[in-house]
């Protein structure tokens, strides 16, 4: 279903602020399959998610989503079949316009723009009822601007946006990171809903440890561009939050040994 082979992407090529962000990463995700990416901050997690949306061209490598290349593909095009909710609760929505036009820009996606149509009273009825199973008490303030709204709110109603067309892959980069706690867990449950009622394809990068372990039936961990750990079936479920804090610790004694090594080489060659 979505397919990554071989990826490489290097920023600041050639100068003294060059990062191998992506170096070869590969992998295979099946339709309906959710798998979650960790991985400590510059392992190159957030990147892999951006190459997929198409936040940038990749160096080389291949990208195929349910049978076609995207390799190439600008991030606009590519929105006909993905869908992103991102870490920021204020992007993604237009803040000034209110919760039904939003929506209706959803509902849109990929189409030609226009919001009349999205007015009608049967198109509001069948908002109302969506953002009435979000269970925040939205549905009769479909008229309020959407950046009125708290983080939580405007994070469950762009989850709502993402995934109203049904797409054929929902990233989640982050999504509850700049959240409360309390709208935090409100957000991962409407997450593990939706994704279950609508049986979607869902690749999420997440800071989050227990959602790691909570959420998804795989899990790899990123580190310098490549997937070093790729946990599946009983062993992903397997998984607790003290094994994943053991794979860190792994990584950093590899950082460790690769720093003294360096050194090492560094006082022969002086």
């Amino acid at each position: 279903m979505l397919e990554v082979d071989s990826l490489e992407k290097t920023f600041n090529s050639g100068t003294a602020n060059e990062v191998h962000a992506l170096q070869g990463a590969s992998f295979e995700l099946a339709e309906g399959s959710f798998m979650v990416v960790i991985g400590g901050n510059g392992s190159g997690k957030s990147t892999l998610l951006n190459a997929v949306a198409g936040s940038f061209i990749v160096d080389s490598g291949r990208i195929t989503l349910d049978g076609h290349d995207i390799t190439r593909w600008p991030e606009h095009r590519r929105a006909r079949l993905i869908g992103r909710v991102f870490q920021d609760p204020y992007s993604g929505t237009a803040p000034d316009m209110t919760i039904g036009e939003n929506l209706a820009l959803a509902a849109r996606r990929g189409l030609r723009r226009g919001l009349g149509w999205a007015l009608a009273s049967r198109v509001r009825e069948d908002m109302r009822e969506r953002v009435r199973s979000l269970n925040m008490g939205l549905e009769n303030r479909l008229d309020t601007p959407i950046g009125s709204l708290s983080g939580g709110q405007r994070q469950a109603l762009t989850l709502l946006m993402a995934t109203w067309l049904r797409p054929r892959l929902l990233l989640l980069d982050e999504h509850t990171a700049a959240l409360d706690p309390r709208s935090a867990q409100q957000v991962v449950e409407l997450t593990a809903r939706i994704i279950e009622e609508q049986r979607l394809t869902v690749l999420m990068v997440t800071h989050s440890m227990q959602q790691a372990v909570n959420l998804g039936d795989r899990l790899v961990m990123v580190h310098r561009g490549r997937i070093l750990h790729d946990f599946t079936g009983a062993r992903k479920h397997r998984l607790k939050t003290s094994d994943l804090l053991g794979l860190f610790d792994e990584v950093r004694r590899m950082e460790q040994l690769d720093e003294a090594t360096a050194m090492m080489l560094k006082g022969l060659y002086v």
